[in-house]
């Protein structure tokens, strides 16, 4: 999968953007504020048809604008796919593949496999447990789109269940065969996410802690990833029936896989805590690899990487892995964002790839 050409209108701090792409290493270079990160979100928003970094269509609107465009026109297996993404205020977005509007936007995703790395990654280990689900959402839904369909049946049906516990404190009253009805049918989606989610992280662990490894030599560092799941050891029949009581006090469902949340540990011990800001750095670039290689593995194709101002956080081990990673052919096409040109062209160079500077500046 290659974008060979990007063409942005009024999207966040660009008025008007057109560029064509190289097919292996583009970089964005220019100073702060000038629109890079926008040029990358902007790649993510056309795969998942929202932004990473904001996925409030209209917060994505230029300043005093009333609407964005962003087209792209992809290579699949030599086949091109042209995506338009347009969303005016007060209407709906819409979603174009080849010119049909997608009659459920739910339907493009997994289209166009996609990896992006960013600075606000570090969240995966200092943040809620929400971020890591997010995390298992994103590569789950690209693959498979009966866990998408599922995702969004039991948040649907658990936004129902929690207004009606709210209705139920605010009017005084109970009517437990009405509550009954939305646990019923919490039961199947919450089925089928959980064994889900239990079978990619068995086989994802085993992608994450190679890539730590080859990151990290260090034989006195042994990670894991592990799903922690009320449903592990109890039904989501008898976790909403156990905790209807404490619902009807919380005025929300205190139970399910809505509180499902990954472990990321090191020797043991929360990464979190016990891990140095090396240790961190590492543990994230080992799980956005690993998501790399499950997905590229699952899908057949090579995903776009996505770069994010990483230059900066990364130090110069971790860089020569990228550098490795790319040289070897192991990665498809790759964004990358940054301040500082000569940084950037020094380290795309050492990949022996084809590449192109794309110069932002305020003209």
């Amino acid at each position: 999968m290659h974008l060979k050409r990007l063409e942005l209108i009024n999207y966040k701090n660009i008025e008007i953007g057109k560029y064509d792409l190289d097919y292996t290493i583009n970089c964005f270079v220019g100073p702060n504020g000038i629109g890079k990160t926008t040029l990358i979100d902007s790649i993510y928003h056309l795969a998942f048809t929202k932004g990473y970094f904001n996925p409030i269509s209209t917060q994505n609107i230029k300043h005093g604008e009333e609407f964005f465009t962003l087209e792209g026109l992809f290579d699949r297996n030599g086949a091109e796919q042209q995506i338009y993404i347009g969303f005016k205020k007060g209407t709906k977005k819409t979603v174009k593949r080849n010119g049909k509007i997608y009659e459920r936007i739910t339907d493009h995703i997994g289209l166009i496999p996609m990896v992006i790395i960013s600075p606000t990654d570090r969240d995966l280990i200092l943040e809620g447990s929400e971020v890591r689900r997010k995390f298992m959402d994103s590569i789950l839904s690209q693959l498979y789109p009966d866990y998408l369909e599922a995702l969004l049946n039991y948040q649907r049906i658990l936004s129902q269940r929690n207004a009606l516990l709210k209705y139920f404190s605010s009017n005084h009253t109970f009517d437990d065969a009405t509550l009954s009805v939305y646990d019923e049918q919490l039961v199947a989606p919450a089925q089928l996410i959980h064994e889900k989610r239990k079978a990619f992280i068995s086989k994802f662990s085993t992608f994450f802690e190679a890539q730590y490894r080859a990151i990290c030599p260090q034989p006195n560092e042994v990670v894991s990833v592990e799903y922690h799941s009320a449903l592990n050891a109890q039904s989501m029949e008898a976790l909403l029936s156990d905790s209807r009581a404490k619902d009807r006090m919380a005025q929300y469902t205190t139970e399910g896989i809505h509180k499902d949340d990954l472990l990321f540990q090191l020797n043991d011990h929360p990464v979190k805590r016990f891990g140095s800001q090396g240790q961190q750095k590492t543990f994230l670039i080992a799980l956005k690899f690993a998501q790399y290689d499950f997905l590229k593995e699952r899908s057949g194709e090579k995903p776009i990487v996505l770069l994010d101002d990483i230059f900066d956080k990364l130090d110069d081990q971790r860089v020569e892995r990228l550098v490795a990673l790319v040289k070897n052919g192991s990665f498809g096409q790759l964004f990358i964002s940054d301040t500082n040109k000569e940084r950037t062209e020094s380290v795309v160079k050492r990949t022996e790839q084809s590449y192109q500077m794309i110069e932002l500046d305020y003209a």
